[in-house]
This record gives C-alpha cells, structure tokens and sequence, in this order.
C-alpha cells in the first residue's frame, strides 16, 4: 500500500499523478517501509520522520531510494551507518548528516537493516535484494527476468563507469564471464581468466573494475555463492558436496563466504528457502 502525510493524489517526479489512498498510520506495522525519492528533500516533515523512527523501533526493514535517503537522514536513522544516494546528491548528504557514513561509489547498502539505493536502475537492484534476502534467489531471479533484469547485481558495484569501454573489451569480459560461469568447480585464477581474455593480467584487472565495479576474485566469490544458493534451495546434496561443486573445496571455505556476504550460513539459508519440504526441518548449523 501507499501512505503519505496528506493522501491524495500526489504528482510523482515523472510528472504524473499516483492516488495516495492511505495516512502515515498505516505503515505501523509494516515489515517493509520504502520511501521514494522526492524533489522536496531538503525540507524535513517531521511527521514523516517519527513515522520511520517508530517503523525503526517495530523493527521494520527501511528501504529509500535516490533522494529519498534525505527522509533517513532527518530521521536520524542514517546515524553511524553506512549509506548511499544518487551520485548528484552524496556531498549534500554527507554535509547535511555528517554522522552518515555516505559512500556514492556503489549501487545500493543494506546495514543493520537500512537500505539505501542509489536510484533509478539501482533502485530495482535494492528491491530484488530484499527479494532475495526474504523469498530466496529463485523468487528474486523470477522476478528479474519478468523485467528484463540481471537477477542480481551486487550493491558494492560501480554507480557509473569512470572510463569508457572499448567494444572489443566488452565483448572479450562478457565471454569470459560466460566461460567462467561454466566451470566454477575449478579453481579459477586471474592469470587464466586473462588468457581467456586474451588481455595480461594488469590490463584484465583494470578492464574487469571498469566494467563492473569489483574485482575478477570478489566477482568469483559472488557468483559461487549465487549458484550454492541455488543447489541449496533445489537438490538435496550435502553442504560439502556443494562447496564442491561451486569451487570452493570444503564446507568451511564455503560457510565462511557465504556468511559474509549473506550473513547467515547455508544450512540456515537451507532451511528458510528450500523447494525441498524435508529440507526445512534440517538443524541449523
């Protein structure tokens, strides 16, 4: 549902209208709270403030987009967190709310349950991530390829590309990622990844950040613990097997990553979204 100070209908940046049926005391409650970019951010409204304060205490998950990361910051949940925006708009986040930790570089951060986007595209990019961090990967990859969408660009990569990227590279990166993708039970190293390329390893690296914001290892890592989800909410195979068979070679290589970029663990992943009935009842370890 759609909630606002004052419901009505509210003209949208797009420039047309959506009809705003509910108060602000319908988000009590909500497991969910999004708060959409507006052209009126610099302006606090108090109401709307203690209506995210009070979402906050009830421990609600908090996602804004773009400007809407201003209605955080005058409600003072951007405090000691780290968070992001619109490039256009980081400087005047970062002096309007000096205790955020504002960081423009990236598409989208989650901390302690706050979730900023950096806009537009990004946005979608935020929302499939709740998606998957609430329904599972297969859920948020349904939902991607409904619009058209990767189904799941991390929130550390690049807002914009620094430099431009020659079509031969473009071409060369989206190869090897695909050859890459194929064999991601092997224990894939830089050097080969370049040779694929047909680039050395110093131009390869600094190619593969240009194009998408991190690095050829971190990359690795991502799409490891993509495909062990899937293995984990489609087959029965053991957590070992599918360290395995996602590269990284023993279970507590792969509890250790995933933990870290999932903040959970797999068994406990296992449990929340498997296809598998028997699967849920497994112990969490």
């Amino acid at each position: 549902m759609t909630c606002a100070a004052r419901p009505g209908r509210v003209r949208g940046t797009s420039g047309f209208d959506i009809l705003v049926e509910h108060c602000l005391d319908a988000a009590e409650g909500a497991d969910l709270v999004a708060v959409a970019a507006t052209q009126d951010y610099r302006e606090e409204q108090p109401e709307i403030s203690e209506a995210l304060r009070a979402a906050r205490r009830a421990g609600a998950t908090i996602l804004a987009s773009c400007s809407g990361a201003f209605a955080l910051g005058h409600a003072g949940l951007l405090d000691g967190r780290r968070c992001t925006t619109h490039w256009r708009y980081g400087d005047e986040l970062a002096a309007r709310f000096p205790e955020a930790e504002v960081d423009v570089s990236v598409l989208y951060v989650e901390d302690d349950n706050i979730i900023t986007g950096a806009g537009s595209a990004a946005g979608i990019d935020a929302n499939l991530h709740v998606m998957r961090r609430e329904f599972g990967a297969a859920t948020a990859a349904t939902a991607a390829r409904r619009i058209v969408m990767p189904p799941h660009r991390g929130g550390g990569q690049a807002q914009f590309v620094p430099s431009p990227i020659r079509a031969e590279d473009c071409e060369a990166l989206g190869d090897v990622l695909q050859w890459a993708r194929d064999r991601l039970e092997q224990p894939l190293t830089v050097a080969e990844l370049a040779r694929v390329a047909q680039m050395s390893e110093r131009t390869f690296a600094r190619r593969f950040r240009d194009e998408t914001g991190t690095t050829p290892l971190q990359w690795l890592t991502a799409e490891r613990i993509a495909r062990a989800e899937q293995l984990l909410e489609q087959t029965r195979l053991s957590v070992e097997e599918i360290a395995r068979r996602c590269g990284f070679g023993h279970a507590a290589t792969l509890r250790h990553h995933f933990s870290a970029l999932r903040g959970t663990s797999p068994v406990a992943y296992r449990r929340q979204f498997t296809c598998v009935p028997e699967l849920a009842s497994e112990p969490v370890a």
